[in-house]
């Protein structure tokens, strides 16, 4: 059934004019390969990188040709720079660039224009870069959940934080960004398909009363997502902007692990709170979880701690304390760096059996102490959102008239 919707669409785009109104899409091996899952298209179309805003009109067009072939429920389309075989030209392209986004950056220059490594910049400067990206419609802070590496535990920490803040009173939705491995459908026990609401906007799902919206909605949990740079970041883009969140107080993001893509579009389009960095007490863990921190910094976006997961663990049989991966490296890794330490979690059965089963432990067992020590996590993070946020407007220059 793919191959013929593959075909299908091609058989649309090869309709569609390309960049200078001569051959077509197809025929100017312009189009990527073609991804379907469950009645979900998405490919990328090469354009020349100084034309990609110019040519957005187009990507909507192949996006509405794509829509219109049986069996298709939604099209994802990107535009990318990258120079494919038989794709014509006029200037050297860049590795990647983002399709343009919906609602458009006001300092669009400054997302092209920020390579590896980053520039950074301090001062009054973090001030400007944040007033410059617009924000998410009836959303107050978003945070970003980050670690350098896979495996520290970073998307069961996202959830039971996301839980923890609900717990203290606040509206909460939580976004998955980890597009290649996305978890969070199963933490909180929750599937389906996003309905749409109006043109593009969806409705998030909602699992203990905080909406999420996650790629492991549109796919099937074990398909994999072989995707490019650019696409990750129109995924990334919709995902975030074209849903309705409606007023939260707190919108959590789950990145995907390591400082690339991802990341970086969050931190450039995105006016975020903070990040938090989660890592296991180790000094393998704690190197990578360093470069995530590093990385926030360096794009003006706050540290607001580090999260020590899976700190020690308690014998349930003879109740000794084992620091099976050591202890306390995270603590001092965020003496050392600054930032605050915003708790020890143990490795217990408990949280990782109640994970599994979709049932997380703030919400299954609330009065325990493992329940305690995420709530003692979101009411510290909480008060660094305010801090930074208080600090800010100190710092923002006043007018006086005379």
């Amino acid at each position: 059934m793919s191959e013929q919707i593959k075909k299908a669409v091609l058989e649309q785009l090869a309709k569609v004019k390309g960049p200078n109104l001569e051959g077509d899409l197809v025929s100017l091996g312009l189009v990527s390969d073609i991804f379907v899952s469950d009645g979900r298209v998405a490919f990328s179309i090469t354009v020349p990188a100084d034309r990609a805003r110019e040519l957005e009109p187009l990507r909507q067009a192949a996006e509405k040709v794509v829509r219109e072939v049986e069996g298709v429920e939604a099209a994802m389309v990107a535009l990318t720079a990258e120079k494919l075989p038989g794709a014509q030209s006029s200037a050297p392209a860049p590795a990647s660039i983002p399709a343009a986004p919906v609602r458009p950056a006001p300092n669009p220059a400054q997302a092209r224009n920020v390579p590896p490594p980053m520039q950074g910049r301090a001062g009054h400067g973090a001030q400007e870069t944040a007033t410059a990206k617009p924000g998410v419609p009836g959303v107050k802070h978003i945070i970003a959940v980050a670690s350098g590496k896979g495996g520290v535990g970073k998307s069961t920490t996202t959830t039971n934080l996301a839980l923890g803040l609900q717990a203290n009173g606040l509206k909460v939705g939580v976004l998955d960004a980890d597009i290649y491995g996305p978890s969070i459908p199963r933490l909180f026990q929750v599937n389906g398909r996003p309905e749409p609401v109006s043109g593009r906007i969806l409705k998030p799902l909602e699992g203990y009363g905080i909406k999420v919206m996650s790629m492991g909605f549109m796919v099937e949990e074990e398909t994999p997502m072989i995707w490019r740079g650019p696409m990750v970041i129109s995924a990334l883009t919709q995902m975030l902007r074209e849903v309705a969140w409606g007023e939260l107080d707190v919108l959590v993001v789950d990145m995907p692990p390591g400082t690339g893509d991802a990341q970086l579009t969050m931190a450039q389009q995105v006016p975020l709170a903070g990040a938090v960095i989660v890592s296991t007490p180790q000094d393998l863990a704690l190197i990578d979880a360093r470069k995530g921190l590093n990385m926030f910094r360096r794009v003006d976006v706050p540290v607001l701690g580090i999260v020590e997961n899976m700190s020690y663990f308690l014998c349930p049989d003879c109740g000794g304390r084992h620091d099976i991966f050591g202890h306390g490296g995270a603590r001092k890794e965020a003496e050392k760096l600054g930032v605050p330490f915003l708790g020890e979690v143990p490795l217990d059965m408990a949280i990782r059996e109640n994970s599994d089963n979709g049932t997380p432990v703030v919400v299954s067992a609330p009065d325990s102490d493992h329940a305690r020590i995420y709530r003692d996590i979101a009411t510290k993070v909480m008060a660094e959102v305010d801090r930074y946020a208080t600090d800010t407007a100190k710092a923002a220059p006043s007018i006086v008239f005379d």
